[in-house]
């Protein structure tokens, strides 16, 4: 018997693939747990409506993130720190604070692990963090520090 996979099945094959496994086994265990439904025109339709609707998704969140790289290019977090008596930062700018400016001042959510760049923001000056906002969609955004009076 002919199944069509709802979910990945391990040693069997992903989800959306056609695969012919014995009658049994799909009547048995496949179909009842939801893991799979019989081929038929019907069920093939309906899988390719549902892949046509995950590409328009994925699309979507591709150009939402190319808007969000543009507009991450044209901003400067400024952030102010006391110096020490030596002259250097006194602690770092932290990934959370950098979100949380961001959310507050500009109303963008980036979640913070989504930075690839793992240095600490430890000096006066400016930095360029690096941003995964979407499978190779990668904006920047600048950091600057500097002393407050």
């Amino acid at each position: 018997m002919e199944v069509i996979l709802l979910v990945d099945v391990k040693k069997l094959g992903k989800k959306g693939e056609t695969v012919k496994v014995n009658d049994g086994y799909a009547s048995n265990f496949l179909i009842p747990k939801k893991m799979a439904v019989k081929k038929t025109q019907g069920s093939l339709n309906m899988l390719n409506h549902q892949i046509e609707v995950e590409e328009q998704k994925q699309e979507e969140l591709r150009n939402n993130a190319l808007k969000i790289k543009e507009e991450l290019e044209k901003i400067v977090l400024e952030f102010k720190v006391k110096p020490q008596k030596n002259g250097q930062m006194a602690g770092t700018i932290s990934y959370k604070e950098i979100e949380k400016k961001l959310k507050d001042e500009f109303n963008l959510v980036i979640d913070k692990r989504k930075i690839i760049d793992k240095y600490l923001i430890n000096a006066f000056g400016y930095t360029k963090l690096n941003i995964e906002l979407y499978k190779n969609v990668i904006g920047v955004i600048t950091v600057h520090v500097s002393e407050e009076k």
